[in-house]
């Protein structure tokens, strides 16, 4: 897939900066919108005009654009350095730098060995502990709800995705973002539940969200809460 440098295209009174990317893969034109901002995808060879294409969904890419520039102004500005807060399974909790053999979580300190900020940095030690901290929690909840739904799972993967919370492959392998750590204990919970249906129920059919409602009957709220909030659990700017 071969990219081109950012381009700008003017739709609906509003200039809206994309790149062009050519896909042999593609097999029709589209428009992607995320975080990052606007790719017009097109097949390699294709002769589809991307600032037509943009035009032609011109309402639709503009309301993208609009929340996600909403999103990055939520998002907030962490400084990785001794006495700043951090969430936790949200919660605040306050980083500390001292002499201990293991970074751990201690009441509501994350203290982190000065050995490890040495060696690396505050910003590395920290995720490694979270993490850690993820893989406990994660693989706790899975087997608590995995026998509570009469499911089998093969194993628990942290993640590092950008642009998904989780997922469930066919051989069973759930794989969830380290970075819910940082959300609610509840918001947690649903995401397992959520993954762990997908074991008996592939898509999101009444029977998949019956399942999940069985074991999460505030899972609406829930999937809202993560919706509206997710800037909250962005950890640096290299997320985006």
């Amino acid at each position: 897939m071969s990219e081109t440098a950012t381009r700008e295209a003017s739709i609906i009174g509003k200039e809206i900066q994309y790149k062009l990317r050519r896909s042999s893969e593609a097999t029709k034109p589209r428009i992607d919108v995320d975080i990052r901002g606007v790719r017009v995808v097109v097949p390699e060879g294709s002769k589809v005009d991307p600032e037509t294409l943009l035009a032609d969904n011109a309402a639709w890419v503009v309301e993208k654009v609009s929340k996600f520039d909403q999103y990055r102004e939520q998002i907030p500005n962490r400084e990785f350095r001794e006495g700043e807060q951090f969430p936790y399974l949200g919660e605040q909790y306050e980083v500390v730098v001292e002499q201990r053999s293991y970074s751990e979580i201690v009441d509501e300190d994350f203290r982190l060995a000065e050995h490890h900020v040495e060696q690396t940095s505050i910003q590395r030690a920290l995720e490694s502990l979270y993490r850690r901290k993820a893989r406990e929690r994660f693989e706790d909840r899975a087997e608590h709800y995995a026998d509570q739904m009469g499911v089998e799972y093969d194993k628990i993967e942290i993640r590092n995705q950008r642009t998904k919370w989780g997922s469930c492959s066919t051989s069973g392998t759930i794989s969830l973002n380290w970075r819910l750590i940082m959300a609610p204990p509840e918001i947690v919970d649903y995401l397992v539940v959520h993954e762990l249906a997908h074991l008996r129920e592939q898509n999101h059919g009444d029977e998949f969200w019956s399942l999940v409602a069985e074991h999460d009957p505030e899972y609406e709220g829930h999937a809202e809460w993560l919706n509206e909030n997710s800037a909250q659990l962005v950890f640096t700017e290299n997320d985006l």
